[in-house]
């Protein structure tokens, strides 16, 4: 058995120089003392991360578990997975990980029996594997791919096109795009992108406006793209540029920020002559278009329907009132949260209690066949074209391995097409969804995860994970890392708070703007309940979240410092007042509000926002906070003076540490082995500050 006792000495942390930066917002002073650590590129921040990083990782080298702990967790990486597949043109494709790759590759085949070839492998272009591959779209004809790489986690991206059968590049090269997929035109002779111009300054942390559609003709040189759609006078608006399957229509997509709201534009691109104009244009609701017949539109809406419902829309009669609802707004709390047309039919993917059903309708909007998922959980996908017979999609849970399924239409039958085998046997574990109130008695989904016979004696320890924001539903999905933390003894718990997406448009809304405080509330309301029911004990139990659920963790730790017993906050939106000031943070205004502009949420953000609430002379819960030097979503600056602030203010014995990655970014295209590591080092962390005692076969 292999046991340690939690730290009982405050590490040595490095001086912090305090600065007299001072902002008045509406008639109040507020402190900014560590403004200068927002210069990531500074010789005094170089030095501060250098220095913080040094006591963090001789922290971490001390834990006697921690080699263990990576050691199995390097196994539980180490098998083969697989992206869900698409069919372009002849080709299947689909992304491969053979275990601990980087990264994932991208196979082609043109028979699902046969073996497949490479098409391209990102962890050729980089020593160090941190180049990713990020979005990719292929010609109508399968013939050519565009895809986008990013550089060390940087949101920023370059777009390439290969030739799929031979598996080489072409000469083509676009830069500076960002937020931006690809869409052909019909013939493939070139394709639609978004970029913005060249940063003026530090590209990581200048704000990015003005976002231009382009379109890029194959072999051409990027200055030759033409400027296809741009709005000078909204430079706030995003866009997204789609052409529909029968290559009649370029669907422009205008969005702003992360409101869910949007606006269509349309272009007949049968018409030489034919300007952009105005489809869905009164920003009331969300409108994702789905296909077309001629100028009937498929849309998927929550206009008039929170929940979403599908209908159709006659481009010259687009008015409400003349629109037909194929599948209506679901009774209860089902959310339609997907449509995808194959078969000449919809596919549609139903959210409920936060897991997922799919179901099967007619053009006319009768209900066909289900199709039936093995278990309680959440698929990816599904992919597939209206002229196929065949969809797939990928299925997973937290304690079912992601498998990717073949959907056959003729026989209405699903069957495996990859299935992972991993150093982890899930049968003695079992998941179970509960439901708690809130502050408010609002009722709140959690999953539960743990070995099955668990002894409900407060003494388990628990990793509480949350999210909160942005319409987004944190859903069932299985994870190598949870896998790792179930085998060293651990719950493992995700709460389905308000601020996502799990029962549509009012969650989303009681949960963001003035009404942010909720999201809190269900956070600690699931802690507490976790504790009530003997689950398990303050010492016992930690909070995780990223990005905007780096904020929740942080927003909780500093209300709630006596609730738990560690926190881990990564790339966190933790500088509330300021989030707007830097790369995409103003986009964000759809959940904080625009403090500096506004007293009503500038008064809503001070009560919460972590940088803010932290009081000095207070006893903190153990904290490891992690981030990137290249976040440019997130930049690390939050963490910077987030990190300073409660070092300063730590009244008790638990340690407050940064871990700073090198060469990464808010997350997406992180290699493996840093993944790796990163989770090792929070585990650790955890084992330590928990007083955890590692399991006797937990080695093997």
């Amino acid at each position: 058995m292999l046991s340690v006792h939690p730290n009982t000495q405050k590490p040595n942390y490095p001086v912090a120089r305090k600065g007299n930066q001072v902002d008045t917002f509406f008639g109040v002073e507020v402190a900014d003392p560590y403004r200068w650590l927002e210069d990531s590129d500074s010789a005094e921040t170089r030095a501060w991360i250098d220095a913080e990083n040094t006591v963090t990782f001789d922290y971490l080298s001390r834990i006697p578990e921690r080699a263990a702990i990576k050691a199995r967790l390097t196994k539980l990486w180490d098998y083969e997975r697989f992206g869900t597949p698409s069919r372009e043109g002849a080709w299947y494709i689909f992304a491969k990980n053979a275990g601990l790759q980087p990264q994932a590759v991208i196979c082609k085949t043109k028979s699902l029996s046969a073996t497949p070839e490479l098409l391209i492998d990102p962890n050729t272009l980089s020593a160090d594997g941190t180049v990713a591959l990020g979005a990719i779209s292929f010609s109508d004809d399968g013939r050519h791919m565009a895809y986008s790489l990013a550089a060390s986690g940087s949101d920023w991206v370059e777009w390439r096109v290969r030739d799929v059968a031979t598996s080489r590049d072409l000469p083509d090269v676009v830069k500076w795009s960002k937020f931006s997929g690809a869409s052909w035109l019909k013939d493939g002779s070139g394709f639609f992108y978004n970029r913005y111009d060249e940063p003026k300054g530090e590209a990581l942390q200048a704000l990015n406006k003005n976002q231009k559609v382009f379109l890029h003709a194959l072999g051409t040189a990027q200055d030759e793209d033409a400027l296809v759609y741009e709005r000078p006078d909204k430079p706030d608006w995003g866009f997204g540029a789609g052409v529909t399957d029968d290559g009649r229509f370029l669907l422009v997509t205008q969005t702003e920020g992360t409101d869910n709201r949007n606006r269509v534009f349309v272009r007949d691109l049968s018409d030489p002559a034919s300007a952009i104009q105005p489809f869905l244009d009164a920003f009331d609701a969300s409108y994702s278009v789905v296909g077309n017949d001629g100028e009937t539109f498929y849309v998927l809406t929550n206009k008039d329907a929170p929940r979403f419902r599908l209908v159709a829309i006659t481009r010259r009669h687009a008015a409400a009132d003349a629109w037909t609802t194929l599948v209506p707004e679901a009774p209860g709390k089902a959310v339609l949260e997907n449509v995808v047309m194959v078969d000449d039919q919809f596919v549609t993917v139903w959210m409920i209690d936060a897991h997922h059903t799919v179901r099967v309708y007619g053009l006319d909007g009768h209900a066909g066949a289900g199709v039936a998922l093995p278990a309680l959980g959440a698929i990816a996908g599904p992919t597939g074209r209206r002229s196929h017979q065949e969809m797939f999609y990928s299925f997973g849970s937290f304690l079912y391995p992601t498998t990717v399924y073949r959907y056959d239409f003729a026989t209405a039958t699903s069957a495996v097409f990859k299935r992972p085998a991993l150093a982890f046997d899930p049968s003695g574990y079992e998941t179970v969804q509960v439901f708690y109130p809130s502050k408010d008695r609002t009722r709140i989904p959690m999953f539960l995860t743990y070995k099955k016979g668990l002894e409900r004696n407060g003494t388990n320890p628990t990793l509480l994970y949350g999210y909160g924001g942005f319409n987004i539903a944190v859903m069932p999905a299985f994870s190598p890392a949870a896998a790792g933390w179930l085998e060293m003894g651990g719950i493992y718990a995700v709460a389905n708070l308000r601020g996502g997406g799990e029962y549509g448009q009012a969650w989303y809304d009681a949960g963001r703007l003035q009404h942010k405080q909720n999201v809190f509330d269900d956070f600690i309301a699931a802690a507490e309940y976790l504790i009530r029911e003997k689950y398990t004990s303050t010492p016992k139990l930690a909070i995780q979240g990223a990005s905007n659920g780096g904020l929740l963790v942080g927003a909780c730790l500093t209300e709630r410092p006596d609730l738990v017993g560690a926190a881990l906050p990564a790339v966190g939106v933790l500088d509330v007042l300021r989030f707007d000031k830097f790369t995409i943070g103003w986009a964000w205004r759809s959940d904080y509000g625009e403090p500096d502009r506004n007293e009503v949420d500038f008064d809503a953000v001070m009560k919460y926002s972590p940088l803010h609430t932290i009081e000095p002379n207070t006893a903190y819960p153990a904290t490891l906070v992690t981030t990137a030097d290249h976040d440019d979503r997130v930049v690390p600056a939050h963490s910077f003076k987030f990190t300073a602030t409660l070092q300063a203010a730590q009244a008790g014995p638990a340690p407050i540490l940064i871990r700073i990655e090198t060469r990464a970014g808010h997350g997406a295209g992180k290699p493996t082995e840093k993944v790796i590591e990163e989770r090792a080092d929070m585990f650790g962390f955890l084992v330590r500050e928990l007083g955890m005692t590692l399991p006797a076969g937990f080695r093997k």
